[in-house]
């Protein structure tokens, strides 16, 4: 185990500074990945989006006389807030996915300003300084892609589910309105 540190962290210091926010950005986006993926396996666990909007429903119309119109509205906006509720941190997902790869170019800049400099103060007599800024550059973007690569992925999963979760709210609430209409027309 601490080998495997003693690699990490070697790993981590030859790409320079810039490591820093993309092991930062990679940390916050996994655990919204997974906050996420928690929230949407405990949507399909508890009933369903249709107990979701049913217990939403009921709570909101609490001590509110039965009209109609007035329930299709509290219906609208359950399903609405449902809705939404599934988008949260989908877009944050997708933003921190698409700023590992340009912080892995950033990196691939300033290591190649590095060699610069040292072709510029020794030529091309310095083999390890030039090493030095080609391994910054090549760091950089292997971590930012390492990064990108699976969290664009994950994101647009997430989106997938979110988009059938979602829609699975818009039948729940389409039989519920039908239902409610059909209450009206009994009493």
């Amino acid at each position: 185990m601490t080998v495997v540190l003693w690699q990490v962290r070697s790993y981590l210091a030859q790409g320079g500074w810039i490591m820093i926010p993309l092991l930062a950005v990679s940390v916050v986006m996994w655990t919204l990945v997974l906050d996420r993926w928690r929230e949407f396996t405990a949507w399909r666990r508890g009933g369903g989006p249709a107990a979701r909007l049913d217990a939403l429903f009921a709570d909101r119309r609490a001590g509110i006389p039965g009209r109609e119109d007035l329930d299709r509205e509290i219906l609208g906006e359950c399903a609405l807030h449902l809705r939404r509720s599934l988008e949260i941190r989908l877009a944050a997902i997708t933003v921190l996915a698409a700023v590992a790869p340009l912080l892995g170019l950033l990196g691939t800049v300033l290591g190649m300003i590095q060699t610069f400099d040292v072709l510029a103060m020794f030529g091309t007599g310095n083999a390890r300084g030039l090493a030095g800024g080609i391994s910054v550059a090549l760091i950089t973007t292997q971590t930012g892609l390492l990064v990108a690569i699976p969290g664009l992925f994950m994101g647009g999963r997430l989106r997938e589910l979110a988009r059938r979760l979602q829609n699975s709210v818009d039948e729940a609430a389409a039989a519920r309105a039908r239902q409610l209409v059909g209450q009206g027309e009994a009493t």
